[in-house]
């Protein structure tokens, strides 16, 4: 088998119900940005992976990723994941890019197997837990009626992104587990916001809460400050979500006791190969890797791995206007993975070439 044609795809499109981050971080905007990537061969069988950059998606496509990709077999997943690699060191990839060729690598691996990817990357289940992951809403009694309408959903775990503040922070999610009681799983996201001193002090509020888990409070460079708050506290710290790097990277986190937790996932962290790396790696010290929130894929690999919990739905919007990443779970709260040969996803080509605002 061979690659015959690459080609990439940059949609613009607006966005209808515009949310919020933490002060100092951009929110949603007024345009959602997706960039397809579509390898061909000449067994026709194609392999498609979608990132969330237009412009760039198709920049680095056309300028680096199709020469090196033509006439190579795209079953040898790892020396292509390696050339990127090396590719890397001088072109400095933007994160989400580490990935997105192996993503359609595994995804034409899969469909020649004719296997849902999960099953050919080991088969935990067909199905796995989700959560509730909210964007930043203005006061406290929009979170207390978001969380009401994703229980009423079905799930029975929900996630907080709240304002930066470590003090209203920490008043927040006490006054959300005060509100829906102790059954529900609840988790905080710090999205990288506060200082070692100001972590500790709301990991100890959560700590109180009995929260499940607490993410990335601070920025990712400083392994140390991790190790430090790891140790201040007894609630799960999960970490390198954002940290460059894919495995080696993870490895640094998990022997120097900076996590009790590791971030996985096909957007951040190098695509399938990448992100079963870092679960496996995790595996062998007894740790979760949990998923980053993500489509089809990361819901592939969710259920491919045993060492992951849950599946990350973000959830924006009040009200009517409430939206949700990923198409409703079950009753029990679990979302499916697909079952045909693949990932999962499925596009009309000629109407993306004529929606694309970009395209090589």
């Amino acid at each position: 088998m061979k690659i015959i044609d690459v080609r990439a795809y940059g949609i613009q499109t607006p966005v209808t119900t515009p949310f919020n981050w933490r002060k100092g971080l951009p929110g949603s905007g007024a345009v959602r940005e997706q960039g397809i990537l579509r390898i061909i061969t000449d067994e026709g069988i194609e392999g498609i992976a979608v990132t969330q950059r237009a412009g760039m998606t198709v920049d680095y496509v056309q300028r680096r990723l199709k020469g090196m990709l033509i006439g190579k077999d795209p079953l040898l997943k790892e020396k292509l994941w390696h050339e990127l690699w090396e590719m890397d060191r001088l072109e400095e990839f933007q994160i989400m890019y580490m990935g997105l060729v192996d993503m359609a690598l595994w995804d034409i691996t899969a469909k020649k197997a004719g296997m849902p990817l999960y099953q050919l990357i080991g088969g935990n289940s067909d199905r796995v837990q989700a959560y509730a992951s909210t964007v930043t809403y203005d006061t406290t009694e929009q979170f207390l009626q978001v969380a009401d309408a994703c229980i009423e959903r079905g799930y029975r775990a929900i996630k907080l992104h709240a304002w930066g503040d470590a003090r209203k922070d920490a008043k927040l999610c006490q006054d959300l587990r005060n509100h829906v009681g102790e059954e529900i799983i609840l988790m905080y996201d710090g999205s990288a916001g506060f200082n070692l001193q100001e972590a500790i002090y709301l990991g100890k509020a959560l700590e109180e809460a009995d929260y499940h888990w607490y993410e990335e409070p601070m920025r990712e460079f400083s392994i140390w400050n991790y190790k430090k708050l790891c140790d201040e506290l007894t609630i799960p710290i999960l970490a390198a979500e954002t940290s460059d790097g894919c495995h080696y990277n993870a490895a640094d986190f998990i022997v120097q006791g900076a996590c009790d937790m590791i971030r996985t996932g096909t957007l951040l962290k190098g695509g399938i190969t990448g992100s079963l790396r870092i679960a496996h790696l995790a595996d062998s010290f007894g740790m979760q890797a949990e998923i980053h929130g993500g489509d089809q894929a990361n819901v592939q690999l969710a259920c491919g791995i045993p060492n992951n919990s849950f599946f990350e739905v973000l959830v924006w919007g009040t009200g009517d206007s409430i939206g949700f990443g990923y198409p409703d779970v079950d009753r029990d709260g679990y979302i499916s993975a697909p079952q045909g040969p693949g990932i999962g996803y499925t596009f009309d080509w000629e109407e993306i070439e004529r929606k694309a605002n970009v395209q090589c």
